[in-house]
């Protein structure tokens, strides 16, 4: 018995450190705020300030959007023109999906079959966000965010990205300079993130969304390479949530957009709204996994043993008769013989 338990100790023992290793870095998102590399207020100029123009710029000035074709929707014009608006000296480059097609399929052919076999329309308007920022620098803006104020500040640091609720960062405004790093590692971790999990919303954003760019960030930082703020440096700063769109000196301001999620996104939702009670919920049904797994175990250790011994009895039993039909027979004729002698 001890031994058997000891090997369902070692069995589920393995399965729990296996299950772990699995969803480490998604459970260590839950912990990461980002604050180590955050964006602060005090180090951004307000709006209009002479002081910008002292600042370094390493980003290019380009502004990258994504849409189907080049006929935005009435109900983004208005944030599109306001970034447009604010940055008259910047390059605007609208990325269609035949433009987005093109760039792949010339500087990035390796990527080209993965690109085209992706199953939602939203998959390749995010992917192709990353290879733009890897390859030309610059500042992506999504088509639902518009902008309160020029840019030029975070031009400043050499890649940086935003903070967003509940865990993570966001994909939806972005800065790099070309070549960066942590964009070279995003691009090349696309593949691998590849995956149909069944549900459209959950596969977007584990294999190109927010939560794809937030587990690939997290082992970026594990790495190593998140540090330099120079030109040439590797660290990704974050924009947090009061520089990016709750005040009138924020950078952003959002408007309507999520135009992709689909029906199954409400669980998420949902699911993102309770997640205490899931939680608690998940941690009872593993203990009830647990313990009906012990019960069987326990359960075929005992008839395996009890299997065991009627064989052993029944082996006992036959050299008993063995022994008892000898005595009767053979023995039993050689006395009467040494009786008649």
């Amino acid at each position: 018995m001890r031994r058997g338990l000891a090997i369902f100790l070692i069995t589920v023992g393995i399965l729990v450190i296996y299950l772990v290793h699995s969803v480490y870095t998604l459970l260590t998102l839950l912990v990461e705020n980002g604050s180590a590399d955050a964006i602060h207020s005090a180090e951004i100029p307000a709006p209009n300030s002479p002081l910008i123009d002292n600042m370094p710029h390493y980003i290019p000035k380009i502004i990258h959007q994504t849409y189907i074709n080049e006929s935005v929707p009435e109900h983004w014009r208005e944030a599109q023109r306001s970034c447009i608006d604010l940055h008259e000296d910047y390059e605007y480059k609208m990325w269609t999906d035949a433009k987005s097609r093109e760039l792949i399929a010339t500087e990035y052919p390796w990527f080209l079959n993965t690109f085209d076999n992706y199953s939602q329309p939203i998959q390749r308007a995010d992917a192709i966000r990353y290879f733009v920022l890897a390859h030309f620098g610059g500042i992506y803006i999504d088509l639902d965010d518009g902008c309160n104020r020029r840019l030029d500040p975070l031009l400043s640091y050499p890649a940086w990205v935003r903070r967003t609720a509940p865990t993570g960062i966001s994909n939806d405004a972005m800065g790099s300079t070309p070549q960066h790093p942590f964009f070279l590692t995003v691009i090349e971790s696309l593949r691998a993130y590849d995956k149909n999990w069944h549900l459209p919303y959950i596969t977007v954003m584990y294999s190109t969304g927010p939560l794809f760019l937030s587990v690939v960030w997290k082992k970026y930082m594990s790495s190593g390479a998140n540090v330099g703020d120079d030109a040439n440096g590797g660290r990704v700063r974050i924009l947090m949530m009061d520089e990016y769109n709750r005040y009138p000196w924020s950078f952003f301001s959002h408007h309507k957009g999520s135009s992709w999620h689909g029906k199954d996104a409400r669980l998420i939702f949902w699911m993102g709204s309770h997640w205490m009670m899931l939680t608690l919920m998940g941690f009872l049904l593993a203990g009830v996994v647990g313990f009906g797994a012990w019960w069987v175990w326990n359960r075929a250790l005992l008839l395996g043993q009890q299997k065991r011994n009627k064989k052993r009895e029944g082996g006992v039993w036959e050299r008993a008769m063995a022994w008892t039909s000898w005595g009767n027979g053979k023995g039993g004729y050689e006395l009467t013989e040494r009786h008649e002698v």
